[in-house]
């Protein structure tokens, strides 16, 4: 079988990635391979198509290839928490949670990630057209294979652009580097209360495959709950992982992202967030209707999740 993400080089989908580097998959019956397919909307796509059978990524980007959740469903959480990080140039001086300094701003986004920044200035009362602040996707693209984050750090530094919406290796990767520094990180409180709720990582699959195949499908959810189990009794197995398959950076950073998000490791999709999630949804005009929450997560599932 065959799992797709859009981003490899971060610790936002790691427990998908790590699942089939420490065997889990594996060990639960499944040969299980990995691709990264970019952007966001891409990676659903190939979903939808056939192309791969499961997907670990924004549990709102569905909506691009499957209307209302129609024909997909989310299996489980990869972690709690919309988990971007908005960062600024260190030169640019902006205090933390100060979101006036953005004005006029050239920031960069990923397609697809740029909506949950997008809703939260939104959620905050910020008309970006008027506050002239610009929103767009690295300049040139993101080569084949490249962590759109990482990539968009090297253009931070070189000063074209002000600011970057991206994930927690791009912010740990910037800050370090002394190139910027973090400005709103919503899964500890930064921003809109709301917009914790607004996405999360999650493994998704097609309704098609949770019909032919329930017991695969069962078998991949107990594979994430035994590595989110496995990372938080030993973060050091992420190390393992970073030094298989990132760069080296990357890998020396991973174990310590790694540790920082474990409170979150918890594959629970609860009412409160796919509540909040469909409001979102709405506001950026992405479903014009309220899913039901067993409309939009396969909870035949959800005794797997205590583990």
């Amino acid at each position: 079988m065959k799992i797709a993400l859009p981003d490899l080089v971060s610790n936002s989908y790691f427990p998908a990635i790590a699942a089939i580097e420490l065997g889990f998959f594996r060990e639960e019956g499944i040969d299980m391979e990995l691709e990264m397919i970019h952007p966001v909307p891409a990676t659903f796509e190939a979903l939808r198509d056939g192309k791969v059978d499961f997907v670990a990524g924004s549990a709102h980007a569905p909506l691009g290839a499957f209307p209302h959740w129609a024909g997909s469903k989310l299996v489980c959480s990869l972690s709690q928490g919309m988990y971007w990080f908005l960062m600024m140039r260190a030169d640019l001086n902006v205090e933390r949670g100060d979101l006036s300094a953005l004005s006029g701003r050239r920031l960069v986004a990923a397609n697809g990630v740029d909506l949950g920044f997008r809703g939260l200035l939104k959620e905050a009362g910020i008309d970006t057209q008027a506050e002239g602040i610009q929103i767009a996707p690295l300049s040139g693209g993101v080569a084949k294979g490249v962590s759109f984050g990482v990539a968009a750090v090297d253009a931070l530094a070189a000063g074209t652009i002000d600011g970057l919406w991206a994930n927690g290796m791009a912010a740990e990767k910037a800050v370090t580097s002394g190139v910027a520094s973090i400005v709103l990180d919503v899964r500890r409180g930064d921003g809109p209360s709301a917009a914790f709720h607004f996405t999360q990582p999650a493994l998704v699959t097609t309704d098609r495959l949770i019909a032919e195949q329930p017991d695969t499908v069962a078998a991949a959810v107990r594979a994430i709950v035994k590595t989110q189990n496995a990372l938080k009794a030993d973060p050091a197995l992420a190390a393992d992982v970073g030094r298989k398959l990132f760069p080296e950076t990357e890998a020396g950073l991973i174990q310590r992202l790694i540790e920082r998000d474990l409170p979150y490791y918890d594959p629970t999709v609860t009412e409160e967030f796919t509540n909040g999630m469909n409001r979102f949804a709405q506001m950026m005009g992405l479903t014009d209707v309220t899913v039901p929450h067993d409309q939009i997560v396969a909870t035949r599932f959800s005794p797997l999740w205590k583990g």
